[in-house]
């Protein structure tokens, strides 16, 4: 499930390669109105599918899957792509201060708030422009390719990342976590923390936030891996079907993204 300021097309070099693997994709999009709002809406599209599911989340994602799967006997397995692993009562706004490397603590700093007309005293939030090569990229694309992420951004609620998070589902759902060692928008130590406490099987990239753009090939292999697949360095027919919800823009990466995949098979796996 993608986060704050995407959309669901910066998934496609991952999306291509599952497809080219044989397994079907979907890329829905996450509304970010805030966390009870998009954990309730993705809880509610997961219901409507058949058979296990994988859930990844990139970012904010990450705590929307920890939510919406919390219950649903059908997700087998959760990855973390860069992505916030909240324990309950726990804001996305405390994680990124819990350790140094966030470079989003400053709001003032990094946001635009643009008032919503229709709801008195409510803002959008927009990453400035001048802060986006920097914080989600770490300056590994362009200045151009840059420039268009930020200016395609959605804007998210506030209450994306203040809004307290339920019972997780990873205390009960074997997870899989990437870590880039250059993450500036979570912060690369705030990562391994969540890692390590949710007990996933975790890989650390040289990447920035936005890993899914700078390296699709090791986040593929990790959902592959969840998923019980050959990854990209083997060969061999897979009879899963898998379907990935995600959410990163093309170029306007930011604060999460997920994938979900159903299988005909339930695939039995166990916690790290």
């Amino acid at each position: 499930m993608h986060g704050s300021f995407t959309d669901a097309s910066g998934w496609r070099p991952v999306i291509g390669a599952l497809q080219q693997r044989g397994y079907r994709v979907v890329a829905p999009a996450n509304p970010l109105r805030g966390l009870s709002k998009d954990s309730t809406y993705l809880a509610a599209f997961l219901k409507s599918i058949e058979g296990p599911i994988v859930l990844v989340g990139h970012s904010y994602g990450g705590s929307v899957i920890t939510n919406a799967a919390t219950g649903n006997p059908n997700v087998t397995s959760l990855v973390y792509n860069s992505g916030f692993a909240p324990e309950k009562g726990e804001t996305a706004a405390e994680l990124l201060a819990k350790f140094p490397g966030s470079r989003l603590t400053d709001e003032s700093a990094a946001f635009n708030a643009v008032p919503i007309p229709k709801d008195q005293g409510a803002v959008d939030l927009y990453i400035k422009p001048d802060k986006f090569r920097d914080v989600f990229l770490s300056n590994r694309l362009s200045a151009a390719e840059a420039a268009v992420a930020a200016a395609s951004q959605r804007p998210a609620t506030p209450a994306t990342s203040t809004e307290k998070s339920g019972a997780p589902a990873w205390k009960t759902i074997p997870s899989w976590s990437l870590v880039g060692t250059d993450d500036r928008a979570v912060g690369t130590a705030n990562l391994r923390f969540m890692a390590e406490r949710a007990r996933a099987r975790t890989v650390e990239v040289d990447a920035p936030h936005a890993v899914y753009l700078t390296a699709p090939d090791a986040v593929t292999d990790l959902i592959l891996d969840a998923a019980g697949a050959p990854s990209l360095a083997h060969t061999g027919n897979s009879t899963r079907t898998i379907a990935a919800l995600s959410g990163a823009a093309a170029a306007a990466v930011a604060l999460g993204a997920a994938l979900r995949w159903s299988a005909r098979g339930r695939r039995q796996s166990s916690r790290a």
